[in-house]
């Protein structure tokens, strides 16, 4: 049985692809058959990423590929332990469609209300279209300090809403990183690394508790 996690987002540039990619990095890494599906034709994020990471001799993360929706996307995934969907980063229709197909929903969020509050109406919108609240995560992505990292789980523990153990600080080296093809789970810096896994980690578990 293969599982489906989503990324979506109200808005570009919270974490979406940077989270997909590290956890199909680290799926791949626990010997997990993984597909990865940029659903953002227009940027293909997740795609120009598999490129630089190939050009770099970097060993791939699974097989990656761009589709226009998530009904293409689940074509053919019997061979696969597991779906990554890198959803466009934008809310749409589409949005609930990936939702709808998907076993776990991730929304990236940042610290500042710009973030917060599109990224609580969006699952607001999804629960109230039937996605049940027990599908869907936060991430922390984006956070420059432990006191705003405690002010948003605070802030969005009220929601009733799932929130993803760990965070992703706001760290120059994560996007240097990224630009030579590999995850935030790979950089120069071990802190960096063990901050990062500790998010990835808790996607993994809400994996295993499906």
């Amino acid at each position: 049985m293969t599982i489906c996690i989503s990324f979506i987002s109200q808005k570009g540039g919270v974490g979406k692809s940077t989270l997909a990619r590290a956890l199909a990095r680290e799926a791949n890494e626990q010997k997990l058959n993984v597909k990865v599906a940029d659903l953002d034709t227009q940027q293909g994020t997740v795609i120009n990423w598999h490129r630089r990471r190939l050009h770099s001799n970097y060993p791939p993360v699974g097989s990656v590929e761009s589709f226009k929706t998530a009904d293409q996307a689940l074509k053919n995934i019997d061979n696969y332990d597991l779906l990554i969907i890198d959803g466009p980063a934008r809310a749409s229709k589409a949005t609930l469609d990936i939702a709808q197909q998907s076993d776990i929903v991730i929304q990236p969020t940042g610290a500042s209300m710009d973030d917060l509050e599109p990224a609580i109406l969006l699952f607001h919108e999804l629960f109230k279209a039937g996605i049940p609240k027990s599908k869907l995560y936060f991430a922390l992505c984006r956070i420059g300090t432990d006191s705003e990292l405690d002010a948003c789980r605070e802030y969005l523990g009220q929601t009733g809403y799932n929130i993803l153990g760990g965070c992703l600080f706001e760290k120059p080296a994560y996007r240097q990183t990224q630009n030579l093809g590999l995850s935030i789970l790979e950089t120069s810096y071990q802190s960096l690394n063990k901050r990062a896994d500790e998010l990835i980690q808790s996607i993994v578990d809400s994996i295993k508790s499906e």
